[in-house]
């Protein structure tokens, strides 16, 4: 796991579903510590595994307000709010010509429950609402081979898919 390598739209990797963790150790902790500073380093508030190349149920975000960093392993949204928001998103696999995150609207719940075990082993849920809720519902899409893009209509996906296939030039 060491050697991760940002992947990007039109890798098949990004459309894997993930299994879970079976046990952490050393080296998923390192990977953990890893994904955090490339999070950080692009800017990002959140990075799933297979964005760098690993398909297993794991991620790494930041509640943008407080900058307070989530490790999870193995998350579940286990419930959605019915009431739903409009957010801008982008993600650090969909990139556009100027290799910056290409964004668009997303409708998404306001608010999820959330379970995950963090690096201590440590069985753990949350309430998430507004920005935060939308990051982990965005990562754990990322775990189930599932990209912002696809919750697009398909005039405004095809806007998006124009600018990826830019950067890929």
């Amino acid at each position: 796991m060491n050697n991760l390598e940002m992947r990007v739209c039109g890798d098949p990797i990004l459309r894997t579903e993930c299994t879970p963790v079976e046990k952490i150790d050393a080296e998923l902790l390192h990977t953990l510590d890893t994904m955090v500073e490339m999070m950080r380093a692009q800017s990002g508030v959140g990075l799933a595994a297979p964005q760098v190349g690993i398909t297993k149920r794991f991620l790494v975000m930041m509640t943008p307000d407080d900058e307070k960093v989530f490790k999870m392993i193995n998350p579940k949204i286990i419930s959605r709010s019915e009431k739903t928001c409009i957010m801008e998103e982008g993600c650090l696999s969909v990139l556009g010509g100027d290799n910056l995150p290409v964004y668009a609207n997303v409708s998404r719940p306001e608010s999820v429950v959330v379970e995950w075990t963090d690096e201590n082993g440590q069985q753990l849920s949350a309430e998430m609402s507004g920005v935060p809720a939308r990051i982990v519902q965005h990562e754990t899409d990322h775990l189930n081979g599932v990209l912002f893009i696809d919750y697009l209509s398909g005039a405004r996906r095809e806007m998006v898919m124009r600018k990826v296939r830019r950067h890929k030039k």
